[in-house]
């Protein structure tokens, strides 16, 4: 397979065309048009721009509500990956799937991350068996800035955005730095490194080299549960991304990724002698303490290697660039081998997109895009579940999915002046085993002043459902898996909103504003895991017509009150409801109700020093029904204990704070920063739950063994300490 894609990565380049140059607008800017909807100049001017804005800002000329995290953004905390890039803002919201993988999982409008379109440079990513860990698969020192838009969007880029979409912007292959460097440790050992380097070949030719090392080799048990706070993992990725500019205007843009990443997780025990014992499942024995003088540990391995190849070609067909032909192909090959104690899910995933794009710009007022896109995936599966002290086989499969859609969809863009704006786009897609669906989206943005900025979109989203990887943290627990976990239905929302922005005239900067929004998410169908519906059980099954909806509401304001000193303030409120078989319309649990974010930034003159704190308050969610009866010394009573409080009162998780520091000094291309995360060293009680043994330790192997009921932060205070190196061109 490997060599497959070599060969074909090969070819793609053999058969480029010859004579390349730059296709440039009306501003000197190089328009790039192999991603005709990405709203930038690839250029040295455009970097620096985005560089000197403040690190979170709404943009003011998008058409959907935008968030950006612009490169100094990504530098206010170690940022070592994508997952630690949100930390700064309340639309995003950050966790851990389960105690035992390192897994992290987003949140956008209240709802799981799979319902957010990931794009990278507007190529659909992190889909499927690339989900689960995809967010520490991307380094932050890697991007240009991140781009958050809520609601549903263009449906230029496919049908699976259902709450938004999170658009990330690679240093680019024209990027004016031959060399940057960015190395960090942390104070639990954990290290990050990251290399780019870019070169011009002329004035045609163009690459940029990225490659990223980091690990964690230490084994850190704070709590005293038995159990590893954070996996022992070490990752290798390497990318490689080409630009070729033709004298007739084409764009080409093509490059390749490799991944490696292995993560070992779980208990820590010792043997007879004294010796620490991790889990290894190539010696697993079944039984129950000992076996030949060895502990019999529980816990996870796991091991992800993916490779990558994208083509991104771009025609425009006049001289002036109003009409445009764009193809867009990107495959990807996910492996991954997972195994839980004894339980074992060994998967490959072939994923292939293709995207046709043809757009005229009539005048300054007209434009339309037709298009032609579709997805194929190949998922091969080995399962087989293992949880109990004797040898009981679950349930299991092994086999071949075959998930693919092809859609046609046409786009109409239409602007007064700067006043207003509309885009309304209509999807017609074919699914396999699903048949025709039919996906319209629009968006609206006016502005009765130049003050004042009016937004509001709505749409359909569709996406086929992977029930096990979607929700890695079930492989945590013993309980038994009933229902539809092997199915892939066809989810699908609808999801309305708007926001109102207002530009305040004060502060030192045009960069003081006031903005609200709201966005509603009403399911149509929904795979739904349900943890309630009996005890020691998790039960999959499609929604049925029962209700699911989510409504999101979120204020923010910026100001700079003096120069070079931003503050940026972000308050958000989430009302999400779920029919559960057997109980209802109930709260969804572990989804907070609000999140508020303050960010501080301060620079010195010349930016010599940078002074960045930001605070978070996380609101309270429901927990689970079982985790009401969990007491605050582990025990779990239906009836109140005497003398041992609740660890769950009123059956809610704490409202609790979160707050992050760092220093950076800068020198003639050198940057120093030291900085803390979780300076509260506030941490999630009681990580286990299930039956405690007589070594004091939760059981991994009995039916009520839950690591996945994951709330709060998991490890305490951290420490980190890094640099960055920039060699400029002269």
């Amino acid at each position: 397979m490997k060599k497959y894609i070599l060969s074909l990565i090969i070819a793609l380049i053999a058969i480029m065309p010859t004579s390349f140059a730059q296709v440039v607008d009306s501003h000197g800017h190089v328009v790039d048009t192999t991603a005709i909807y990405n709203d930038r100049a690839d250029s040295l001017n455009a970097a620096v721009f985005v560089s000197r804005q403040s690190g979170n800002y709404l943009s003011k000329v998008k058409d959907i509500r935008t968030e950006v995290i612009s490169a100094a953004g990504l530098c206010k905390m170690a940022c070592c990956n994508l997952a630690e890039s949100f930390e700064n803002s309340a639309s995003v919201t950050v966790g851990y799937s389960d105690a035992v993988t390192g897994a992290r999982q987003i949140r956008l409008l209240g709802l799981s991350g799979t319902y957010t379109q990931m794009l990278d440079e507007t190529r659909p990513v992190m889909r499927g068996l690339s989900a689960p860990f995809g967010l520490s698969y991307v380094p932050g020192q890697w991007l240009e800035s991140i781009q958050i838009a809520k609601g549903s969007s263009s449906v230029i880029n496919g049908v699976e955005c259902m709450t938004g979409q999170i658009n990330m912007e690679h240093r680019k292959p024209t990027d004016e730095k031959p060399l940057f460097l960015n190395a960090a440790v942390m104070s639990d050992t954990k290290m990050d490194f990251n290399i780019a380097s870019s070169l011009q070949m002329g004035y045609k030719w163009s690459t940029v080299i990225l490659g990223h090392v980091s690990g964690n080799i230490a084994s850190h048990d704070m709590n005293g549960d038995g159990l590893l706070d954070d996996p022992k993992m070490l990752q290798f990725n390497l990318a490689n991304r080409w630009l070729y500019m033709a004298d007739n205007g084409v764009q080409v843009r093509f490059g390749v990724r490799a991944l490696q990443d292995s993560r070992l997780g779980g208990q820590i025990l010792h043997d007879a002698d004294g010796n620490k014992v991790l889990f290894d499942k190539d010696n697993f024995i079944l039984s129950t303490l000992e076996a030949k003088g060895k502990v019999n540990a529980w816990g996870s391995d796991i091991l992800n290697r993916s490779i990558n190849g994208y083509l991104k070609v771009g025609v425009p067909l006049n001289e002036s660039n109003s009409q445009n032909l764009a193809v867009i192909a990107d495959y990807s090959y996910q492996n991954m081998d997972s195994y839980f104690g004894a339980t074992k899910y060994l998967a490959g995933q072939h994923s292939s997109y293709l995207n046709l794009l043809y757009q005229n710009e009539i005048n300054e007022s007209h434009k339309f895009t037709l298009g032609l896109n579709g997805t194929y995936d190949i998922y091969d599966e080995d399962f087989l579940r293992q949880v109990w002290l004797i040898n009981v086989n679950e349930s299991g499969w092994n086999g071949r999915t075959n998930l693919a859609n092809v859609g046609l969809f046409g786009e109409y863009t239409f602007k007064a002046g700067d006043k207003f704006s509309s885009i309304v786009g209509l999807r017609g897609d074919w699914f396999y085993g699903q048949g025709f669906k039919v996906s319209p989206r629009v968006t609206l943005k006016y502005m009765p002043i130049e003050e004042i900025v009016i937004r509001a979109n709505g749409g359909r989203g569709l996406r086929y459902s992977t029930p096990l990887v979607d929700n890695i943290g079930v492989f945590s627990t013993g309980k038994e898996f009933v229902g539809s976990y092997g199915d892939h239905i066809l989810e699908d929302a609808w999801t309305f909103g708007g926001n109102l922005t207002y530009y305040l005239p004060f502060g030192a900067s045009s960069n003081t504003y006031l903005s609200i929004d709201y966005f509603r998410t009403q399911f149509a169908q929904q795979m739904v895991v349900d943890y309630e519906h009996y005890v020691n059980q998790i039960h999959f099954y499609a929604l049925n017509g029962n209700r699911s909806f989510t409504d999101n509401f979120q204020l923010d304001f910026s100001v700079d009150p003096i120069e070079r000193f931003n503050i940026t303030a972000t308050f958000r409120y989430t009302n999400a409801k779920i029919e559960l078989d057997g109980r209802g319309l109930v709260e969804k649990p572990m989804t907070s109700r609000f999140k508020g974010v303050l960010n501080l930034q301060y620079a010195t003159r010349l930016s010599k020093w940078i002074f960045d704190f930001t605070a978070s308050l996380n609101g309270s969610s429901r927990v689970y029904d079982f985790m009401e009866h969990l007491n605050e010394d582990g025990t779990s009573t239906t009836e109140v204990k005497d003398g041992v409080a609740r660890l769950y009162k009123n059956g809610r998780t704490p409202i609790y704070p979160m707050l992050y520091a760092q220093v950076t000094r800068r020198f003639k291309g050198w940057d120093v920063y030291v900085g803390a995360e979780n300076l509260t060293n506030f941490r999630q009680k009681q990580v286990l739950i299930g039956q405690v043994g007589e070594d004091g330790l939760v059981n991994p192997r009995m039916a009520s063994f839950d690591a996945s009921c994951i709330w709060g932060p998991l490890m305490g205070i951290k420490a980190h300490v890094g640099f960055r190196f920039t060699l400029w061109k002269k």
